[in-house]
């Protein structure tokens, strides 16, 4: 987490409590971010880490759709990632020993919740006791046109 925020020459920037202050990133700035490179490398950088920080996940995963065409709203939202990333360096999951064996599973879906092309996004999370054996977040293929 050190060496990301170097690499982005954020090392000592203030800290953050929260990654991204709206539910989803939605560009109202078409300016496109000159420096595109940058961008694509701290956003993979920040994906590798939610290996082990699911909790800004989501976060990341909006960001990464942005690649493609990042415009400078995005990048604002790439360093308060990171600030926050700076806030939060000693978080991450643990894995503790265990006498319980219970499994325990979790769901969520935001039906047509991405404003730019209604798609849903859906996850789960599955524990054994308090340790995170499984989590996915998918954001749905295809957005259908009709209620029927």
């Amino acid at each position: 987490m050190h060496d990301v925020l170097k690499r982005a020459g954020m090392a000592e920037c203030k800290p953050l409590s929260t990654p991204i202050y709206s539910s989803k990133i939605v560009s109202t700035n078409t300016d496109l971010y000159d420096d595109a490179t940058q961008y694509r490398s701290l956003a993979g950088a920040l994906q590798y880490l939610t290996i082990t920080r699911p909790d800004f996940s989501f976060d990341v995963n909006q960001l990464c759709q942005h690649m493609h065409a990042s415009a400078i709203t995005h990048r604002e939202h790439l360093k308060r990632v990171l600030r926050y990333v700076k806030g939060t360096v000693n978080f991450g999951l643990r894995v503790r020993q265990s006498t319980l064996r219970e499994i325990h599973a979790f769901s969520d879906s935001d039906w047509a919740g991405y404003p730019e092309d209604r798609k849903s996004t859906s996850g789960y999370a599955v524990f054994l006791d308090s340790n995170l054996l499984s989590w996915v977040c998918n954001k749905q293929r295809t957005a259908a046109r009709s209620s029927t």
